[in-house]
């Protein structure tokens, strides 16, 4: 039976939140909360122009919010040397086109989400019987692609993050085909996209509160759990100290850890629905 794992507020990442409205996590990572989904900017603030990098684009609506950030973090005309996306959801690409011509910039994906940002092809329909939240009901109205930014859309380099030195990419399936995370093993933090969430993501209550609790990704948008499970496993694995999901708080620490190891051994009886369209039977 799916159900989450409450953390104590203790294991919330300590973090200063600067006049951009970003909640800064290191020295060079800060993240802002747009509605109902993060976004991740790479770079000391003040870096010039081309040398930082955006890590997914918000829901639609929120534009101009991202470029406020950037502006007050990085100055008026510092451009982003990239915009990498963990995965081509729509609260996640909202802003991607207009940012991404604004700033001519390079949008950098895993191959696998490249035919739900070139165009060809839209993303399975949602199950919205799974999770009990007025989220998950809402979900078949949630766009599901695909937009078309093939002009700027490239393919990620092996090992490597573009625009981000000292990170790399690690391939974390499941809630979408080509979905990824990034990880930084010098200080161990990880950016995990919806690979894991730190929030109740199918209740609009949870996503307001914001309450720390560890889930697997967000049920209505995931088709493989098998998939899921083992992308959770690698992560939890890796023993971040940080991390930084597409929902929820940045988590920091020993019960953070706990609670991702466990969510990863348990992942079937924790994350995954009863029944629903995707569940194995």
């Amino acid at each position: 039976m799916a159900q989450q794992i409450p953390l104590d507020e203790s294991a919330v990442a300590a973090a200063e939140t600067g006049d951009d409205s970003t909640h800064q996590i290191a020295a060079d990572v800060a993240y802002r909360r747009l509605a109902i989904v993060n976004v991740v900017f790479f770079g000391r603030p003040g870096a010039p122009d081309r040398e930082w990098t955006l890590i997914d684009a918000g829901v639609f609506g929120t534009t101009g919010l991202i470029e406020n950030a950037a502006e007050k973090r990085f100055g008026k005309n510092s451009r982003p040397a990239a915009i990498v996306l963990t995965h081509g959801h729509f609260d996640h690409i909202g802003g991607l086109k207009e940012l991404s011509d604004k700033w001519d910039a390079p949008i950098y994906a895993h191959p696998l989400e490249h035919p739900y940002l070139d165009g060809t092809s839209s993303y399975p329909p949602p199950d919205p019987t799974v999770g009990g939240g007025l989220m998950a009901l809402l979900s078949p109205l949630y766009p599901k692609g695909p937009i078309d930014v093939s002009n700027r859309l490239r393919r990620l380099p092996e090992n490597t993050v573009p625009g981000m030195p000292g990170w790399r990419w690690i391939a974390t399936p499941g809630h979408s085909p080509g979905h990824i995370s990034l990880w930084r093993e010098s200080d161990r933090l990880l950016i995990a996209g919806d690979a894991f969430v730190t929030t109740a993501q199918e209740s609009v209550y949870a996503v307001a509160t914001q309450d720390p609790e560890m889930h697997g990704p967000p049920m209505y948008f995931t088709p493989d759990w098998p998939a899921a499970g083992a992308s959770v496993k690698q992560l939890a694995d890796l023993e971040p100290d940080i991390v930084i999901t597409g929902h929820g708080q940045a988590m920091q620490g020993e019960e953070m850890l706990h609670a991702l190891r466990h969510l990863a051994v348990n992942f079937d009886d924790i994350a995954v629905p009863d029944q629903g369209r995707y569940v194995p039977a």
